[in-house]
């Protein structure tokens, strides 16, 4: 293996939030730290790899999945700074350039050209894509791996025990947090009203619940049906589409 892993985001660190945030200096408690961050703050990465990758994002993706995958890096981006600059990922260029392709490329498993073209789950169809495609335009095997990783382990919202990288934690925070709400006062809200009028959702609830429900008919083997009740059929209403839906955090903004 590559001696320059950290680089691009692998350190170790809790996989499961409650054990991340317990008696955390600035994360826990009625009143967790909230820096006055804007959209603006966190740009992406201004490399070739990441142009190229947004351009493809863009290309493929449909208008609001494109929007919430920037809004993911902006929240995550904020959430690290603000939480966990032990991790000093800002302070890591590749490691900000591995988590912007993670956030671009995490969802571009549902694009029409992949969701209904493979028997894969989104995610790890869409982590190969992005693996390929890193590897392809010259990209370190170091940092598509990372990002593969990434992407595969984002919706691993149930896994308790053990670690994920740090890319991969940041990434699962910032999408939980713009699909479903959750931990949103770990971030200033002037943060979501910028962000969200810099990358608008225009309707991602309801669009993000179709998406769910599309892949669970197709697919109900799909890693997605972990949300669900066990041996979940297409006649039951998903739990997991009904959470995006009620996202009260975000209802405004929708």
């Amino acid at each position: 293996m590559s001696q320059d892993w950290e680089l691009y985001g692998f350190t170790p660190v809790p996989r499961d939030p409650e054990v991340l945030f317990k008696d955390h200096p600035t994360a826990s408690g009625p009143n967790p730290k909230q820096d006055l961050f804007v959209a603006d703050d966190f740009p992406l990465p201004d490399t070739p790899l990441v142009k190229e990758m947004r351009a493809f994002a863009q290309k493929e993706l449909d208008e609001q999945t494109f929007n919430h995958s920037n809004r993911v890096f902006v929240y995550g981006s904020a959430l690290a700074k603000t939480h966990f600059p032990e991790w000093k990922y800002a302070e890591t260029p590749t490691a900000v350039e591995t988590y912007a392709l993670s956030c671009l490329l995490h969802d571009i498993g549902t694009a029409e050209k992949f969701l209904a073209t493979t028997h894969m789950s989104f995610e790890f169809k869409g982590a190969i894509v992005a693996r390929d495609l890193i590897l392809q335009l010259g990209g370190p095997e170091a940092e598509a791996d990372s990002v593969c990783d990434a992407i595969i382990r984002h919706q691993d919202i149930f896994v308790k025990g053990g670690n994920i990288t740090v890319v991969g934690q940041i990434l699962q925070l910032a999408t939980i947090l713009d699909n479903v709400g959750l931990r949103a006062n770990l971030v200033h809200p002037r943060l979501i009203e910028t962000t969200t009028a810099k990358f608008p959702r225009k309707g991602w609830s309801e669009h993000f619940a179709r998406v769910i429900e599309k892949e669970l008919t197709l697919k109900p083997w799909c890693h997605t049906s972990t949300f669900e009740v066990p041996n979940w059929k297409a006649d039951v209403q998903s739990n997991f589409a009904t959470d995006v839906r009620g996202n009260e955090v975000m209802r405004p903004y929708d």
